[in-house]
């Protein structure tokens, strides 16, 4: 989609502040968090998410997620299995990196609660791998190259 390190940009920052506004909402749903916290609170968590999310998705997971995406798919023509494994790499590397960030975030609110910490991690990477994995392919991947098209990559074309 994106052909340009400008249009790479605007295409990662959509699909970053949407896939982090409905990971933050999920996660303060499973942590109890919603109602229990002021609106500033939770924006102050998205914001951090978000920087957080968009250094990772530019800078580490994003060109190793593409690399490896390309790789897998190099021996196929047909565009769906490269976005699928894109969105499949990315999903996989950044719930990784974004589950040691609520790891660390729910540690310094709420202190160590359990014996495990590796426990604890994999609990919370299984959570948001089983909801951002669906939530890329089905909603947020389709919806953000639509936003892209439509209203971003006509208007640099034109």
């Amino acid at each position: 989609m994106p052909t340009s390190k400008k249009e790479n940009l605007q295409f990662g920052l959509i699909m970053c502040f949407l896939m982090v506004l409905v990971m933050t909402i999920y996660n303060l749903y499973l942590n109890g968090s919603i109602g229990k916290i002021t609106f500033i609170e939770g924006l102050f968590d998205f914001l951090i998410g978000f920087a957080v999310a968009f250094i990772l998705d530019m800078f580490i997971v994003g060109p190793n997620a593409k690399k490896l995406a390309f790789k897998l798919t190099a021996n196929t023509s047909k565009k769906i299995y490269t976005v699928l494994a894109i969105s499949s790499c990315m999903v996989l590397g950044m719930a990784f990196f974004m589950s040691i960030y609520g790891l660390v975030s729910t540690y310094i609110h709420s202190g160590f609660t359990s014996k495990s910490v590796l426990a604890d991690y994999f609990a919370i990477f299984g959570k948001n791998f089983i909801m951002a994995l669906p939530l890329q392919i089905i909603v947020m991947g389709p919806l953000v190259r639509h936003i892209f098209t439509k209203y971003i990559k006509t208007n640099i074309v034109t």
